[in-house]
């Protein structure tokens, strides 16, 4: 939808009788405020321009991340491009959802919305270099059912297994109708190399309708598991002695309208920005992982062992770097980040890797020469001495490393900086604290 009478059309041919404005607070879960759609008198019809418009007032005390409840009068400001039917609800009165901005009582973008924090970063990209940012991410997920009040993964299949192995052929084969039926260009869909564990990969785009879209995928996904009588999960590592989920992803900028990556005359057919953005990722790599990484789980799955991308160092077809650039050149030409994992806020996480890498380009960082051997095969020792680093092995430690990182505080801004670490800290105390079956299991006979 690109105005408000196309807007108002679609809700009329689609008999529209709830509209969801849609918005996510500081960890990515998407909230909603459900407008009742009342067409047929002319009072409602304005009404519901109005709110097309103007937006929704709501209450944002109660959300992560946030304000206070002495200032909490906010505003949803719809996107109407985002406008769209949701396909597993009753189509005879459907509701469809819009995706909102946040501003605040007095006109003003909230500084505190995730999506409102992309946008300013890619609205100063645009100002300084003319520069658009596409990205295209790979996140997995489990499936799960319920075995004796316990849940366990879907099936036994492997990689790429067929029916009958593979038993959620299905509810994949309807995930991918329902994200078409979103306005999703679904690339692939197979099973992942862990009993129960998929992945769905869609189409790159700009970096504010790819992290609309992430949401949107995740909440597809786990509305058409319940419906099925299962569960999906996109929590990083659901299982001790499986692979983890990630979400690898595929990112490249645009200088004035062309890509900036590839360079047939220079090393690896990369050229110096791209090179010089892959330097910055691996420059603040150990900062970055606590927005792209951001529960205690998530390094469950950083450890080495499964294949996990901890090793910062970048390669071409190694797949054992943390940073890989695939085979693609021409406009093709991308960097793949591989540490991001499912469970992160896809806005927060796009703004500060956008902001790393471009810090290596405003800079003119050297990245390294690529690390083309199996650094899961070597020992400690080999990699110390080609100087190839580990993530941070606990999200604490990557919370001090965010707290001393100039360039991601300002990509984040003051106000989602500090509740991020604030929010954070706090789920790290309580883990800290808390103690596990396996610690009573290990020690209750002492």
């Amino acid at each position: 939808m690109t105005s408000l009478e196309m807007a108002l059309e679609y809700i009329k041919i689609n008999n529209v009788k709830f509209l969801r404005f849609q918005f996510v607070d500081i960890h990515g879960e998407p909230k909603n405020i459900a407008y009742p759609v009342k067409l047929g008198t002319a009072d409602g019809e304005e009404e519901l321009m109005g709110v097309l418009e103007n937006g929704l007032f709501f209450d944002g005390s109660s959300i992560a991340g946030f304000v206070e409840i002495e200032d909490s009068d906010m505003v949803l400001k719809p996107d109407l491009s985002t406008l769209s039917v949701l396909p597993w609800r009753p189509s005879e009165k459907s509701v469809a959802r819009i995706i909102c901005d946040v501003y605040k009582k007095n006109g003003k973008p909230f500084e505190g919305d995730p999506r409102g924090c992309l946008k300013r970063v890619l609205a100063e990209f645009k100002e300084e270099f003319k520069g658009e940012y596409f990205v295209g991410p790979e996140p997995e997920f489990f499936i799960l059912k319920n075995q004796d009040g316990k849940w366990v993964p879907g099936d036994d299949a492997g990689y790429f297994e067929l029916e009958p192995l593979d038993e959620g052929n299905d509810l994949r084969r309807n995930i991918v109708f329902a994200l078409e039926n979103l306005g999703f260009h679904v690339e692939a869909s197979h099973h992942e190399v862990a009993p129960g564990q998929h992945e769905v990969d869609f189409k790159y785009d700009n970096a504010v309708k790819t992290a609309d879209s992430v949401i949107t995928f995740k909440t597809t996904i786990k509305t058409l598991a319940k419906q099925s009588g299962v569960l999906a999960t996109f929590m990083p590592k659901p299982f001790y002695g499986m692979s983890g989920s990630g979400m690898h992803c595929n990112q490249s900028i645009w200088l004035d309208g062309k890509p900036s990556f590839y360079d047939e005359n220079n090393a690896h057919q990369l050229s110096d920005i791209c090179l010089s953005y892959i330097g910055g990722i691996l420059e603040h790599t150990n900062a970055l992982v606590s927005i792209t990484n951001p529960t205690v789980n998530s390094y469950k799955r950083l450890v080495p062992g499964y294949e996990a991308p901890v090793n910062v160092a970048w390669a071409n077809s190694n797949r054992s770097a943390i940073i890989r650039v695939p085979a693609a050149r021409g406009k093709g030409t991308r960097v793949e980040f591989r540490a991001p994992d499912p469970a992160c806020n896809p806005y927060l996480a796009f703004t500060v890797m956008l902001a790393a890498g471009l810090d290596g380009v405003r800079r003119k960082l050297i990245a390294p020469e690529p690390v083309e051997k199996n650094i899961f095969a070597m020992s400690e020792a080999d990699k110390r001495e080609a100087n190839i680093g580990s993530v941070p092995s606990n999200l604490y430690d990557a919370i001090e490393e965010l707290k001393q990182n100039k360039v991601l505080k300002k990509a984040l801004g003051d106000h989602i900086f500090n509740q991020f670490i604030e929010i954070k800290t706090k789920e790290c105390d309580a883990y800290r604290t808390a103690v596990t079956d396996w610690e009573f299991n290990k020690y209750v006979r002492i």
